[in-house]
């Protein structure tokens, strides 16, 4: 079940609102609406990672993008055990001739800190980006 909520904004934004929701690839405004709201809400409460405490628990995935030779380091990862690794796949893209591994997990905010600034400190890395699991209380998992 659907609820209509409105909200006031100045004439420039909402002159420009239209174009800011297709420049964002989304369709549906109220989409658009619903998912800035709940990553602005969930970095006011969390935070990004490199300002959580340390202890925080977070739940994410890391894609890392790299060329071969690297793939021992991957592996010394997933079987370190600072970070519980629940999934994880490789895959090698044809145009930018680059692997990527997409690694779930779920460990403490300076563990994921470490780790990233460990393969970012890695001979023939391009590119480690951290995408935090959405908050919720509930859900179907």
């Amino acid at each position: 079940m659907s609820q209509i909520i409105s909200f006031s904004a100045d004439k420039k934004f909402a002159e420009d609102f239209e174009d800011l929701i297709k420049k964002s690839g989304y369709q549906n405004r109220s989409r658009f609406i619903r998912d800035a709201a709940l990553l602005f809400a969930e970095i006011q409460q969390r935070g990004e990672l490199a300002d959580m405490d340390d202890d925080t628990v977070v739940e994410g995935h890391l894609v890392i993008y790299y060329q071969h030779g690297n793939e021992h380091k991957l592996i010394d990862l997933r079987h370190s055990g600072e970070l519980e690794i629940t999934s994880y796949n490789h895959s090698c893209l044809k145009h930018s001739h680059s692997c990527v591994d997409v690694i779930q997990g779920i460990g403490k905010a300076s563990h994921y800190r470490s780790v990233i600034e460990q393969l970012q400190n890695t001979a023939n890395v391009d590119k480690v980006t951290f995408i935090s699991a959405p908050m919720r209380d509930e859900g179907c998992c």
